[in-house]
């Protein structure tokens, strides 16, 4: 099939939500929060990953390996990431980077002792922010905060802090691909069309926003694989209706039809091959 619907997962989270955002179910009450939602299976031959996360509580300060640092342990794949912020409370911050470069020794140190928190850059967040998180990137999610997350396909994570929750910390594997150093914010978006803007393109994918609605048709090159993700409004691929809160992967040819007024980001592994729409 040339448009597979992905199944969604809902992860259950310490930090998680009990009340989640239109259009999704939130929990009923007595269950764990709702910290996840993500779409297909995590660590399988599939490049990318897409998920939804939902915060009331930060996340721990934590660090993924790049290719070669994840491939010369056995794995597939590191884990470069990119978020696109949905929904944000009005004192929601990111923690990206450090304030000043700081040594493995002062890293793990930090980590120990909590001080890691402080050292920590806490950056403002509203809706609409992107931000492309490379591997070796020191980092943290704060609460009140919803957005999409499209990854390198990979469960790889390496723990530095977690507030004291009893969770598995990771240090030596942590301040071992770390890169402790100040994070600069930049606006990698690029205006490819009307209502078509490329919000990341790195080495590891590429990530559009489109806002465009009408007909078209879009063509994958052969291998090539796009993640198409409705953030609110309504598509269909060949037919198929395809509502906010779904994602599908996309192959070789389809027929996409959007309705006036909605949102979807797309995502392929990049930067070349593209997908192109006509």
């Amino acid at each position: 099939m040339a448009a597979t619907i992905l199944p969604a997962t809902r992860v259950r989270k310490p930090w998680g939500r009990m009340s989640l955002p239109l259009p999704f179910e939130s929990p009923v009450f007595g269950e764990d929060p709702i910290g996840e939602i993500i779409f297909g299976d995590v660590g399988n031959a599939d490049a990318l990953l897409v998920k939804f996360i939902f915060t009331s509580e930060k996340l721990s300060v934590q660090v993924h390996p790049d290719d070669a640092a994840a491939q010369a342990r056995g794995h597939r794949r590191g884990k470069d990431e990119a978020w696109f912020i949905i929904d944000a409370e009005p004192e929601s911050v990111l923690g990206l980077g450090t304030h000043q470069t700081i040594s493995a020794a002062e890293l793990r140190a930090a980590a120990a002792d909590g001080s890691i928190e402080a050292l920590l850059d806490w950056k403002p967040v509203k809706r609409g922010d992107v931000f492309y998180v490379p591997a070796g990137t020191v980092h943290a999610i704060g609460a009140g905060i919803a957005l999409l997350e499209v990854q390198q396909n990979i469960d790889l994570t390496y723990r530095l802090y977690d507030y004291g929750r009893p969770r598995e910390l990771h240090l030596d594997d942590a301040t071992a691909v770390a890169n402790a150093e100040p994070f600069i914010v930049t606006d990698h978006s690029r205006p490819q069309s009307d209502g078509q803007v490329v919000l990341v393109e790195s080495r590891q994918f590429v990530v559009e926003r489109w806002t465009w609605s009408g007909t078209a048709q879009l063509r994958l090159p052969e291998g090539l694989s796009g993640w198409l993700t409705i953030i609110s409004g309504a598509a269909r691929i060949d037919g198929l209706p395809l509502n906010a809160g779904s994602c599908v992967r996309i192959e070789d040819v389809v027929l996409l039809s959007i309705d006036p007024g909605s949102e979807l980001t797309f995502a392929h592994i990049g930067p070349e091959p593209r997908a192109m729409l006509s």
